[in-house]
């Protein structure tokens, strides 16, 4: 047998398990530390590693589940009830365990509900322990005012260490609390709960000196007594430090993320980058996956969005702010119109099943005209073609190109790309981006067109079609911008490679081509029609200095090229600023970031920053390409890439140049 292998086998002279007394009397320093010790499994679980070499290595915590209590009185370390006295033990630490599993228990049914990723997320793994599911919070909560009572009766206990652990006892009864309520959107409550845990943990985290840890109380032989296949595994210990900070940011997430109720239209909720579940998950360090999983949970739940809204309201809100303003398609009068003759009955019909199959947008357009009354655009001739809105087809286009720029926008974030790929890649993004403000452009066409049909809108109408408008313009500025800065990056990167200033792979590699490694990086998008996606060569010669340049000024030197392809990454940075700090200037109810503005400010002013950055190195190569003469320029410059995570912006990786000597 291996030891390596089997958590079972003994070494001679070894015991199945520690001796340890786990009755024994505690003191009140101990008791400060044992409170803390298992604090720090508890952020330890939340992290991401296994009970199995976290709380459950805890042999007070085996006591309380194992055999699993039928009764709460049953949860004792005295399963035989036969020490008396040892309040500490049995009144205080005992109410602290108990409140502590019940939080797990809550965390743990939460993240199972929803969606994440077993063993990289969370390891949901019990190990054939019950987390007190079957008692009631209100139970334990009496255990812990029982535990806070007696602590404060105790005459000859030292006045800090009172101090300490009523502290450690009032968060306990904060948190569990907090989660008992999490579901009920009590937004007020929740969020003044998960505050006053914010304002305790100084005071824990100035008293922890206080404690005195126990070691001998926990031990990975805990191991021996889990259901479990999985080989031993050395006990996770974590400092009080990083567990006393992985709290506070978790508490602080816990309270910010109940303003998801806050609804102020689709828009802000999901579907645009200043959003507010966008900035939430970009947060760092990045919310614990419970507050993800809440998150989720708030968003979408028992069939409602935010708790109160259906699946229709919230995509019919979102057409009308993209796409149909003002409409009669969308109006929540045409559910009770009874007669089937009558066009709003079919319309509610229709629309009911379009939130069912948004892939048959485009046919249901063409059957909603009959019902709308749509009459297409032309251009006056009698022979000219007829340009239809399509919008519930336009909204679904508008998305899909939504995503695939978060595609590839999150290939620069994840530091996917090589050196050589980030030329093709920006290009790539102002490809799909240049997409996207085509159709946008045509979508305000016809909300314009719709717009001036009547001359009297009602007051609700009229707001309806200034959102859309408003909308309307946040996007075009905010994708207009993203194009511009990309091509700028695509041309700079062109330059470089060019000049052989950034490092690239090596020129054989056993298995692939450049064609493969286009392929791989477009993967997610080789089987669309539309948008169509460039072929390898297509993607090389729009990223090549020859076909930049002999496209618009015929043959050029191949120096000449590559300056003037720099001038032309110049003035497209000069413009991406200029679009930034426009949207900057927006205000939060026009940018949609009504619960988030302070990062999404901070966000669009760090992209300035690269846009300030990306102009500098620009014209830095220009003047060091033109000073080299007969040099080649790689001796006169020198690129250096920014490590990943050290970006201005994590989707603009913008290179530093500098002289030599």
């Amino acid at each position: 047998m291996d030891p390596k292998m089997d958590s079972g086998f003994l070494t001679q002279g070894e015991t199945f398990e520690d001796e340890f007394n786990i009755l024994k009397e505690l003191l009140p320093e101990e008791m400060v530390g044992l409170m803390d010790q298992v604090l720090r499994h508890e952020m330890a679980w939340h992290m991401g590693h296994p009970l199995s070499q976290s709380l459950f290595t805890s042999y007070y915590i085996d006591r309380l589940l194992w055999p699993e209590p039928k009764k709460l009185e049953e949860a004792s370390f005295d399963r035989q009830a036969r020490a008396t006295g040892n309040g500490m033990l049995h009144i205080v630490f005992r109410a602290y365990c108990l409140a502590l599993i019940k939080c797990c228990d809550h965390v743990h049914k939460r993240i199972r509900a929803e969606h994440y990723y077993e063993e990289e997320d969370f390891v949901s793994n019990l190990y054939n322990r019950n987390l007190l599911t079957n008692f009631e919070t209100d139970q334990i909560e009496v255990l812990l005012h029982e535990a806070m009572k007696f602590t404060e009766q105790q005459p000859k206990l030292d006045e800090a260490l009172r101090r300490a652990i009523l502290a450690r006892l009032t968060l306990r009864q904060q948190i569990l609390r907090a989660m008992e309520l999490e579901l009920i959107l009590e937004k007020d409550n929740c969020i003044q709960l998960w505050k006053n845990c914010m304002g305790l943990l100084p005071e824990i985290h100035q008293t922890q000196r206080l404690g005195t840890p126990v070691k001998e109380a926990f031990s990975v032989k805990m191991q021996r007594k889990l259901t479990s296949s999985v080989p031993p595994r050395p006990m996770v210990e974590i400092t009080f430090k990083d567990a006393h900070e992985f709290l506070s940011n978790l508490c602080r997430d816990a309270a910010d993320v109940y303003h998801v109720l806050d609804y102020h239209g689709c828009s802000n909720l999901l579907v645009d980058a200043p959003t507010f579940t966008y900035v939430f998950q970009s947060r760092k360090p990045q919310p614990a996956i419970y507050i993800r999983c809440l998150l989720q949970s708030l968003i979408f739940h028992d069939m409602r969005v935010l708790g109160k809204i259906t699946i229709n309201t919230l995509i019919f809100d979102d057409l009308a702010e993209l796409v149909l303003p003002a409409a009669t398609l969308l109006d929540p009068a045409n559910a009770n119109v009874e007669p089937p003759h009558d066009p709003r009955f079919q319309m509610a019909k229709e629309m009911g099943g379009f939130v069912l199959r948004v892939g048959d947008a485009e046919n249901l357009d063409v059957e909603l005209r009959k019902y709308t009354g749509e009459k297409p655009l032309t251009d006056g001739s009698p022979s000219g073609p007829e340009i239809w809105s399509f919008p519930l087809s336009s909204w679904a286009y508008y998305y899909k190109l939504r995503q695939m720029e978060w595609i590839v926008q999150l290939g620069f974030e994840l530091d996917i790309y090589q050196n050589d790929e980030l030329s093709p890649m920006y290009w790539q993004l102002s490809h799909i981006v240049g997409a996207k403000v085509q159709h946008v452009e045509r979508i305000r066409t016809f909300v314009t067109r719709r717009s001036r049909q009547h001359r009297r809108w009602s007051a609700n109408q009229t707001h309806n079609f200034k959102q859309c408008f408003s909308f309307l313009e946040l996007t075009l500025t905010e994708a207009s911008a993203t194009q511009w800065f990309a091509i700028s990056l695509s041309k700079l990167y062109t330059a470089l490679l060019h000049f052989n200033l950034v490092p690239s792979r090596p020129q054989r590699l056993p298995y692939s081509t450049a064609e493969l490694r286009h392929a791989l990086r477009l993967r997610p998008f080789m089987q669309l029609s539309i948008p169509e996606v460039p072929s390898y060569a297509e993607l090389t010669a729009a990223t090549s200095n020859v076909s930049v340049i002999n496209k618009y000024e015929g043959e050029l030197p191949a120096e000449e090229q590559s300056l003037r392809v720099l001038d032309m990454a110049d003035e497209a940075s000069k413009v991406a600023r200029k679009e930034w700090e426009a949207l900057s200037k927006m205000d939060a109810q026009a940018a949609r970031c009504v619960d988030c503005e302070g990062w999404w400010r901070n966000s669009v002013q760090n992209v300035i920053r690269a846009c300030i950055i990306c102009s500098i190195a620009i014209s830095t190569m220009k003047k060091g390409a033109m000073n080299a003469q007969h040099k080649p320029v790689k001796h006169v410059l020198h690129a250096e890439m920014p490590e990943h995570g050290k970006t201005y912006h994590d989707f603009w990786v913008v290179p530093k140049l500098t002289t030599e000597g």
